[in-house]
């Protein structure tokens, strides 16, 4: 097998692990070029899978430290690039670790984790990989990475306690949301979300979009309504899409994607936080593999 063989042969998994670390699609996509060029360069490997695992675990670290610095000067709320899943771009989904570590929801907790935190997580829990073995890409010892580990659960909490709900019932929850917010039905709207919903919006200052979080059923309630129906909402073409191994709403104007929507839900089936991605620069990926 050739050196671009092998690489294309680990690509989805490579990029999966790189966008989990990044939250950035287009970053990702970086990293993998620079990858390449390291494994196209590189001499004999005895074990090219572990080889490139520990060549974009380290780019990927280099990057965060970076991105952190962007981030306390971005526009309004930063929220992770959405991407197209179920196409194996990203490498496969067949476990909860696997799809919960792409969730919207899961990406902004891995934001409060130190980088070499954020690895030791999402290499054990997405790619299953043993102590050990991060103790090799990180270059750490056994102990420090089990350490890494544990602290990164004791911030993100426990993955399978976390609520999750069935596709065909978060594609329902989400088809009565959408439905409640295109007619204007406050009421609606306030008898889906809980008493102490949150609404995050991204527009990275170019555009409309809540500079804040906002908080509570009946303001949240209010602003979706305004936003999605009524002259503002005139034009807006909606569909429900599988971004980021969940169901999201797609808003479209002429064509051209204007936002992507995340909708989580508690235990009791209520919305607990909407995250709605709108800054343009941020839907150009998944336009492009939605096409």
């Amino acid at each position: 097998m050739s050196k671009l063989e092998r690489f294309a042969t680990n690509r989805p998994r490579l990029l999966g692990l790189a966008y989990r670390m990044l939250g950035e699609a287009t970053e990702a996509e970086d990293v993998l070029q620079d990858a390449y060029l390291r494994w196209e360069h590189s001499e004999a490997v005895e074990v090219p899978e572990a080889w490139l695992t520990k060549v974009v675990t380290n780019l990927c670290l280099n990057r965060l430290t970076s991105a952190r610095a962007r981030r306390e000067t971005y526009v309004g709320e930063w929220l992770p690039e959405p991407v197209v899943t179920g196409d194996g771009w990203l490498g496969p989904l067949e476990t909860v670790e696997q799809r919960d570590s792409l969730s919207m929801g899961m990406l902004m907790l891995l934001e409060r984790l130190t980088p070499p935190e954020r690895a030791a997580f999402v290499l054990r829990e997405a790619f299953g990989h043993s102590h050990r073995e991060v103790a090799d890409i990180l270059d750490v010892d056994e102990s420090n990475a089990r350490q890494l580990y544990h602290r990164a659960r004791g911030h993100v909490g426990e993955p399978r306690k976390r609520f999750t709900v069935s596709p065909d019932e978060s594609r329902r929850i989400m088809e009565r949301f959408l439905a409640a917010a295109t007619a204007g039905d406050v009421a609606g709207l306030e008898r889906m979300l809980a008493e102490d919903v949150v609404n995050w919006a991204d527009g990275g200052g170019k555009a409309a979009a809540s500079v804040r979080p906002v908080y509570g059923r009946a303001k949240v309630a209010r602003l979706l309504a305004g936003l999605l129906s009524g002259p503002r909402g005139v034009g807006l073409e909606f569909a429900i899409g599988s971004l980021n191994g969940e169901p999201a709403v797609l808003t479209s104007l002429g064509g051209t994607l204007q936002s992507v929507t995340f909708v989580e839900t508690g235990p009791d089936g209520m919305v607990t936080a909407i995250r709605s991605v709108a800054n343009p620069d941020k839907l150009v990926h998944a336009a492009s593999r939605l096409v």
